[in-house]
């Protein structure tokens, strides 16, 4: 069993709440950080000092930076503490990586200076039938890697990824997390547990839109 796997395990729904405007963390990535604030080192150390897991939410758009409780998606990931590093100053760096998708359900009173909440795990819904994978891994791999030149470094790791054994919904929470698509997209794809959507989010954000062949670009003025 995986220290992820531990981790879920013995959670009990129950999760500290770290809000970022810019950020949407996947399960199965890792990302740093570096925490400066006086509510979230407290954050940080009761997380240490207990199960080691924070969920990232992104703060919906309009937050004001002033505002000490922004409102918040309604889909988080549930992250552990792999690394950290406590800085004489107070501050700390951290490694995070993503465990799993969790919906919120409510926020739970608390007089912490930080927010939490009760959340429910929210597990992949795979696809039963092996050949609709291959098929939606292949269509997935054509749309991402006729995005980068065949004969660069990042074609070859894409494609090694497509030919590997991670399952599929984590290939796609991978690629989610790296590919430069707008944050708005990233929390759409977090929230949705079902891989097959999830791959038809991606590709049609991928493919680009075929121009109507009666279209003609630039218009042409009119005479009037």
């Amino acid at each position: 069993m995986s220290e992820d796997q531990i981790a879920l395990d013995g959670f009990d729904g129950v999760t500290r709440l770290f809000p970022l405007p810019n950020l949407v963390l996947f399960p199965h990535v890792v990302q740093g950080l570096h925490i400066f604030e006086p509510r979230y080192r407290k954050l940080v150390t009761d997380t240490l000092a207990a199960d080691r897991l924070i969920s990232l939410v992104l703060a919906k758009s309009g937050w004001d930076e002033d505002d000490d409780v922004p409102d918040i998606e309604d889909v988080a990931c549930l992250g552990r503490v792999t690394e950290f590093e406590k800085l004489p100053d107070g501050r700390f760096n951290l490694r995070l990586r993503g465990v799993a998708r969790a919906r919120i359900l409510h926020e739970i009173p608390t007089k912490k200076p930080y927010r939490s909440a009760r959340v429910e795990v929210l597990p992949d819904l795979v696809p039963q039938e092996l050949e609709e994978l291959r098929t939606l891994r292949k269509k997935l791999a054509e749309a991402v890697l006729a995005r980068f030149d065949s004969t660069g470094q990042a074609h070859g790791q894409l494609k090694e990824l497509f030919a590997g054994e991670m399952p599929l919904g984590q290939v796609c929470d991978v690629l989610s997390y790296a590919l430069p698509v707008p944050l708005e997209l990233k929390q759409h794809l977090l929230a949705d547990p079902g891989v097959e959507q999830r791959v038809e989010i991606l590709y049609h954000a991928l493919v680009p839109k075929p121009t109507p062949a009666n279209r003609v670009f630039p218009p042409q003025f009119s005479p009037n």
